[in-house]
């Protein structure tokens, strides 16, 4: 039987080399995403999400220094590790052909003098698809007149559809979405979390990058927590929001509106001045002596953590 397609992060580490710092963005981040599920990463603005996602691709300044691996493993052909594979690969075999981005602030990535169609049509040709840019946005959501608008004329939603389906141009079996809710009211954050489940369940990966936590409760088969440049937790998504192991994870849940808006104290560390042991030791109530040391990941839920809580109900 060949095995689904996956993507399997194994010790990802991005350094930003500055004059006088140096920026630890991401530190050993272990987690897989599997074709037919939805991953979601999240934690507070500033963790290292954003810059994990533009590490898969290739896409970091040149101060940048990767360590470790991301196999991405197709099934069908041999696996690809994103960090050691040369740019002509990415850019040919892996960016919006096996992997599709969908980044942060649409309008922001959309050419403001070409129109939407222009824009849509232009990525189908060069990645080989002969859709065309009218069935591919009917898909996302969008009626064929919507192409034709520039991106001032678009809406919030018509754009995050115009991107999306720009994404999905060269038919790409894992997704990246970067805070695609980002500025979006309520009823388009629920839309397109509608499509991201949607394009999972069609047997897409999906990894959702986001701080917006009912968002992710949304869609996400999995939850990952990430805290300065850290993975914490990896758990299931209903153990994640009803019973969260990590201390962190219990505070993100704890502060939300509906479940008593109590904010997490103080506040998290300068990524160029991170403290030696667990990071989040500062803010947590359940810190002791041991936690000066980096704590290991704590059975199968995955949990770095010297003392997980075992009983906490979310509110």
């Amino acid at each position: 039987m060949t095995p689904l397609p996956r993507l399997r992060v194994e010790g990802l580490s991005v350094r930003f080399h500055l004059p006088g710092a140096t920026v630890r963005a991401v530190t050993d981040a272990h987690f897989e995403v599997r074709s037919g599920q939805c991953v979601a990463l999240v934690g507070e603005s500033g963790c290292g999400k954003s810059v994990m996602a533009h590490a898969l691709l290739g896409l970091l300044p040149g101060n940048a220094s990767v360590e470790g691996a991301a196999w991405l493993e197709s099934g069908d052909a041999p696996p690809v590790d994103l960090v050691a594979a040369p740019e002509k690969v990415l850019a040919r075999t892996i960016r919006g052909r096996r992997v599709g981005l969908v980044p942060q602030s649409p309008a922001a990535h959309l050419t403001p003098v070409r129109t939407a169609r222009a824009q849509l049509t232009e990525a189908l040709r060069e990645l080989g698809n002969p859709d065309r840019a009218d069935a591919l946005a009917e898909r996302a959501g969008l009626r064929p007149p919507d192409l034709d608008l520039y991106p001032h004329q678009l809406s919030g939603g018509m754009a995050q559809r115009v991107v999306n389906a720009i994404a999905l141009a060269g038919d790409p079996w894992l997704i990246i979405a970067d805070e695609p809710t980002s500025g979006l009211d309520r009823p388009l954050v629920d839309a397109t979390m509608t499509e991201l489940r949607r394009l999972a369940d069609d047997g897409r990966a999906v990894l959702l990058i986001t701080h917006d936590l009912r968002a992710a409760q949304q869609v996400a088969d999995h939850v990952a927590v990430m805290y300065a440049s850290r993975i914490l937790s990896v758990e299931p998504a209903a153990d994640f929001f009803t019973r969260p192991r990590h201390p962190y994870a219990a505070g993100l849940l704890d502060a939300l509106p509906s479940r008593g808006f109590a904010a997490i104290p103080g506040q998290p560390p300068e990524l160029s001045d991170l403290p030696e042991g667990c990071a989040f030791r500062p803010r947590c109530a359940r810190a002791t002596d041991d936690c000066e040391r980096l704590p290991q990941p704590l059975g199968s839920g995955r949990v770095a953590c010297h003392h997980p809580l075992e009983n906490h109900a979310a509110r």
